[in-house]
């Protein structure tokens, strides 16, 4: 099942994505405020024989080309993002050091990223706006100490990032990296979440950056140095994890600042970011407005 929160004849909704490219209301139907809401009050399973009875034999209410999409969950208490994921990317930092032996961790605010299909936005303090592939845990049940093996049970499912940062504004303090994270519409979430009923979480995932159709990224989650139960189990061992909160779980090598010179993103660029078993999170650049 694809779920995603949208706007539509200019107000807020949430539904299902169907295969015949149709969006079936679930704010109309159901009797929860958001999709936040929805995931809260039920573990996976119960969640979804409440939206497939309220949902069977529904034609699409919108075709998805006439919706907005918004970030699947727009108002997650946290957005939990890891640094330095894929082995390759550790390799990219000249200091010598081995494998990290705990994650690099920062959080981004929601209003920092759109939904699929809507602009990215470089700033007009910057030209060094870059993107970043993701893959996105989305939480589905609150946990705290959640071991390694029942982590898949806090899992409501996948969806996709681009992270984008503004690389001079990653330095402007001395240990952190949160204003180049943080700016406005720099970054994307969307298009929809892919429950996990449907995935195998334990099974290596193919993720892909495109450029204007250019291939800038390419690895697997196999490849990553820590792994999604790994990262369940630390963040909840300091934080308890909500419904709706989002954990983005890193990028491989291949961003524009790592080209000789930096190719940064401008107006008119096209992002996709893609994985076969979630679908494909697009978003043009334009300038702030």
């Amino acid at each position: 099942m694809r779920l995603t929160s949208y706007i539509a004849d200019g107000k807020p909704g949430y539904g299902i994505v169907t295969d015949d490219a149709t969006v079936i209301d679930l704010a109309g139907r159901l009797s929860y405020p958001d999709l936040k809401a929805l995931i809260a009050d039920k573990p996976l399973s119960e969640l979804i024989e409440e939206v497939q009875a309220a949902t069977h034999n529904r034609a699409g209410d919108h075709a998805l080309a006439d919706v907005t999409l918004l970030p699947p969950v727009p108002n997650p208490e946290k957005i939990w993002c890891i640094g330095v994921n894929y082995a390759d990317r550790n390799a990219e930092y000249k200091d010598g050091s081995s494998a990290p032996k705990y994650p690099s961790l920062f959080c981004r605010t929601p209003s920092s990223v759109v939904g699929h299909g809507v602009p990215l936005e470089r700033p007009r303090v910057s030209e060094q706006l870059d993107y970043e592939g993701e893959i996105v845990l989305v939480i589905g049940r609150e946990g705290r100490h959640i071991p390694r093996d029942r982590a898949h049970e806090h899992i409501l499912g996948l969806t996709l990032c681009n992270e984008g940062s503004v690389r001079d504004w990653l330095h402007h303090g001395k240990f952190n990296v949160t204003q180049g994270k943080n700016f406005d519409r720099s970054g994307s979430i969307g298009p929809w979440v892919v429950t996990a009923d449907t995935l195998d979480l334990s099974a290596p995932l193919a993720l892909e950056t495109r450029v204007n159709g250019e291939v800038r990224q390419s690895d697997t989650t196999a490849r990553m140095m820590f792994p999604f139960d790994y990262l369940i189990e630390y963040l909840s061992t300091f934080a308890t994890l909500k419904p709706g909160d989002m954990i983005v779980t890193g990028t491989p090598t291949g961003a524009g600042v790592r080209f000789d010179p930096p190719i940064w993103l401008k107006p008119g660029d096209i992002v996709e970011v893609a994985v076969p078993e979630i679908g494909t999170l697009s978003n043009p650049v334009a300038d702030e407005t």
